[in-house]
């Protein structure tokens, strides 16, 4: 069975596609200013996940949802608020922490993340959370989502056993690049992607500066790079 093909879409969006042909994008942000241009038009979209109510992980989820109708991964509140802006988000609530939803042997587990969620008017869309999403082969990506560095990072490691974990390093509204470097440890992946750093000028945080704390393998791509994992 073939691997997982990870594109970054730029930010903290990404797109991948699974062993069994299932095309999954992850807080499809489009508007972001590192969004590759030939990625404008997705082709299809089976899943779509989004980590928690900000406007640059929600991104451009509601047009999405009405245009492909994928199954939607979300907290429970979020899930009920895209469904009120006129997206199909089907019958099937929001999942919440602790629990996994099962499409078509692609597994998403919401774990903890420490941030904010909100709506564009300051609605309750429940709390951040980040994904482990096992595909059909056995691989297994920790997508953090917006957090900081938590102890129970380790616990993260130690229940899911992720293969691969994409961190946000861009400082100010994540953790930075020194905070990422204790998050790899207490999750004891071998290898990382990181994400939402340089998208804006506040986001500071580079790779080279978290190489030089981890010993982890960094895959950095470059907006609309696949990588296979």
């Amino acid at each position: 069975m073939p691997d997982v093909q990870l594109t970054w879409l730029g930010h903290a969006s990404f797109r991948f596609d699974t062993p069994g042909g299932k095309r999954v994008y992850i807080d499809p942000f489009f508007d972001n200013p590192k969004f590759p241009e030939n990625e404008n038009q997705p082709e299809r979209i089976d899943i779509l996940a989004v980590t928690h109510g900000h406007s640059d992980h929600v991104g451009n989820s509601v047009d999405l949802i009405k245009q492909f109708t994928p199954t939607v991964i979300g907290q429970l509140e979020l899930v009920g608020w895209l469904g009120s802006q006129g997206a199909d988000v089907g019958e099937m609530p929001g999942t919440n922490k602790g629990g996994t939803r099962d499409v078509d042997g692609v597994k998403f587990t919401m774990t903890d993340a420490k941030h904010s969620s909100s709506g564009p008017n300051g609605e309750y869309l429940g709390e951040p959370a980040g994904f482990v999403v096992e595909v059909e082969n056995g691989t297994k990506l920790y997508f953090a989502g917006d957090t900081c560095v938590f102890g129970d990072m380790q616990l993260i490691g130690r229940i899911y056993e992720p293969d691969i974990a994409i961190l946000p390093i861009g400082d100010y509204f994540t953790m930075g690049p020194k905070e990422a470097s204790v998050a790899l440890e207490l999750l004891g992946v071998s290898r990382c992607v990181p994400c939402h750093y340089g998208t804006f000028p506040l986001l500071s945080g580079t790779p080279d500066e978290l190489a030089k704390l981890t010993d982890v393998e960094l895959l950095v791509m470059e907006p609309g790079e696949t990588i296979t994992v």
